[in-house]
């Protein structure tokens, strides 16, 4: 099994199945592909119909966008239940998830995935702020539900955690001041070993993209390859 992504600084929709495969013990190669570079169509579409990141390649078969490699996985190895046991709390998984996967516009645009940065308030806006307003609900509501159960949304790891992973990156990077549960519940995710092995790597990382950091005149690190596309 090998998996394509992006820059690990940039990519959040590299991280979900990335986490998921890593925190669910499942072996696999990983295919890293330098985003914003000449060669990157080139190579994307040596794996995926769609020419972009991420992309799971099993065997003959390919399985591209976070969500449905998600699905596959989850398929895949049924015996590690990465959706909830129970129908209703999948359903409401699959919902978030969802939820993740096609909204939070606000969020996204303003607060772009960026691992190595440390900028407070960067992005904030009203409409930022409603997004943020949300998010925190849903984790504040599901821990209240099922922390009796274990440390994660639905007690176990599923699905639902390593889609909102990238959130949680984001919010360390921004600074986002969250409530107690949901504050909580960030800190216990970005202290997970298999994330910090992400954002070790990341840090490892040369690519810096002007055209995505607006807001740095210039790289920090004096060896950085300064990438225009």
């Amino acid at each position: 099994m090998k998996l394509v992504i992006g820059n690990k600084n940039y990519s959040s929709w590299s991280l979900r199945p990335w986490l998921l495969l890593r925190q669910a013990g499942i072996d696999f190669e990983e295919i890293p592909l330098r985003l914003f570079t000449k060669a990157f169509n080139e190579e994307i579409a040596r794996y995926s119909p769609a020419g972009k990141v991420p992309a799971l390649v099993d065997g003959d078969l390919t399985v591209w966008d976070s969500l449905s490699i998600s699905e596959y996985v989850a398929e895949r190895f049924p015996q590690l239940q990465l959706w909830p046991a129970d129908a209703a709390d999948r359903a409401v998984a699959r919902s978030i998830c969802a939820e993740m996967h096609s909204g939070f516009f606000n969020l996204r645009n303003q607060m772009p995935m960026n691992v190595t940065a440390v900028l407070p308030g960067l992005g904030w806006n009203v409409a930022v702020q409603q997004d943020i307003d949300r998010i925190a609900t849903i984790w504040t509501d599901l821990r209240a539900r099922h922390g009796a159960k274990g440390p994660f949304l639905f007690g176990t790891f599923t699905v639902a955690d390593a889609f909102y992973a990238p959130v949680v990156s984001r919010f360390a990077t921004y600074g986002v001041h969250l409530p107690e549960a949901a504050k909580a519940y960030a800190d216990f995710i970005l202290a997970l070993p298999a994330l910090q092995e992400w954002v070790a790597a990341a840090r490892e990382e040369r690519d810096f993209v002007p055209a995505d950091e607006p807001y740095r005149l210039r790289p920090e690190r004096p060896d950085a390859i300064i990438v225009t596309g």
